[in-house]
């Protein structure tokens, strides 16, 4: 089958004239009518372009009906379309393309819908039946036509929305079911009985016959060990499902951001692949290729979102640049993770803080270059292991200074004081 282009007006050229097109694709073809210049010229002149009720209707019903069959025959994917006067748009077994495109043009010439309901009728499936309660065995060739494996697919999407579990079996030349309600779809679609129109109770109690077939076992687990239990018995009472999360984000948000966000924050940053580690600390400033400094806006995203910060401590994402107080990011990297990241830049305004005896800063000092910590940060588990500490090692040893020589933005954390207190118990310096 070949693409193609039928023309319903008698000018084809006219770009108001409209057109049915043909497109094949590997499991269906696409029918679709395109109204787009007629709806235009319709408007212009004052009058409605809706489609009728009736011609929505019974396009709808042919469109569910194709659908199904689609699905049925091992077709995976899903489908979308618009619901506009402009495109009537239609997924076609390819046995049944030719009927549809008269289909077509009977509803858009002659306001005839009787074909669509014809083709939906002929391709209607016994779904139904199908999931009719008791325990059976289809038959491949007798009750359906595609491999078991797709036919169970395709009936557990259907038993899914009819809040049915299958409990179901492909073999190499059938398929065995058993459609189950649960408590609580029951309860559900009995509650809200206008989010399900037309949906009857065909499970609940029902018995099987004593000459029912009985489902050969054929190894693995064992069968119907729920079989005559009692329903699960539910209570309410009052949970927290609120708050912050202590990786900074809200205890609502439990999708996957969270989760991926979570275990960042807990076990550090998977460090990329295409950076070569040299040793265990590296040291990536506002000049450094533009991977390292990614990764580390990336790993400065822990911190910010963790203690709720409006900026990130690390915005040097253009192009090399060289700036005065030599701002750069020391990163500890652990089992091929990020696990402790310290942002530092050079400071010559300080002043001395005995953190210890809890007495005012004193001691200014305008004239000495020191090392300044903007901010320490580690993953949650490799907290209190002293990462926080080499990181201060490694900043002092890079500069050439001792640890109490180094310099403490303010304001400092109250771990951040207690971390300060342990490498400097004579006091720090701050600026």
């Amino acid at each position: 089958m070949t693409e193609r282009t039928t023309y319903l007006d008698p000018d084809p050229r006219d770009w108001r004239s409209r057109k049915i097109r043909v497109r094949p694709h590997r499991w269906y073809a696409t029918v679709e009518l395109d109204r787009d210049g007629y709806v235009d010229t319709a408007t212009s002149q004052g009058h409605d372009p809706e489609l009728p009720a009736a011609y929505s209707e019974a396009v709808a019903r042919a469109r569910d009906a194709y659908i199904d069959r689609i699905w049925y025959d091992g077709y995976s994917g899903d489908f979308s379309w618009g619901n506009g006067p402009r495109w009537v748009t239609l997924f076609v077994p390819f046995p049944h393309v030719e009927a549809t495109v008269e289909a077509l043009r009977s509803a858009e010439l002659d306001h005839d819908y009787s074909r669509f309901h014809a083709l939906a009728d002929s391709l209607a499936l016994p779904v139904d039946d199908w999931l009719a309660p008791g325990e059976r065995e289809l038959i491949r060739g007798i009750d359906f036509d595609p491999p078991p494996g797709a036919f169970l697919r395709f009936l557990r999407g259907k038993a899914l929305k009819c809040g049915v579990r299958l409990n179901g079996r492909a073999t190499a030349g059938s398929v065995w079911i058993r459609p189950t309600l649960s408590p609580f779809e029951k309860q559900i679609r009995e509650k809200f009985p206008e989010r399900y129109p037309g949906w009857v109770d065909r499970w609940t109690g029902y018995v099987e016959p004593e000459d029912a077939y009985f489902r050969p076992w054929v190894g693995g687990r064992d069968q119907n060990l729920s079989y005559g239990a009692k329903p699960v018995q539910f209570r309410a009472v009052e949970t927290p499902n609120g708050g912050d999360c202590p990786c900074g984000m809200n205890l609502r948000d439990n999708g996957k951001e969270h989760t991926t966000h979570h275990a960042a924050w807990a076990f550090g940053i998977r460090a990329p692949k295409n950076l070569m580690w040299l040793s265990s600390v590296a040291v990536v400033t506002s000049q450094s290729p533009i991977a390292w400094r990614k990764l580390v806006y990336q790993v400065a995203r822990m911190p910010q979102k963790e203690n709720h910060y409006d900026f990130n401590t690390w915005s040097h994402l253009d192009e090399p640049e060289e700036t005065p107080d030599n701002v750069r990011a020391y990163l500890l990297k652990s089992n091929d993770y990020v696990i402790g990241y310290l942002a530092a830049n050079d400071a010559r305004q300080h002043g001395h803080w005995d953190l210890i005896q809890g007495s005012p800063p004193s001691d200014e000092d305008d004239t000495t270059l020191r090392p300044r910590i903007i901010l320490i940060w580690v993953a949650d588990v490799y907290r209190h292991q002293g990462v926080g500490a080499a990181l201060v090692q490694a900043l002092a040893d890079d500069f050439g200074c001792h640890v109490a020589d180094v310099s403490w933005s303010t304001p400092i954390s109250d771990a951040g004081q207690r971390l300060a207190r342990r490498l400097s118990p004579d006091g720090i310096w701050f600026s």
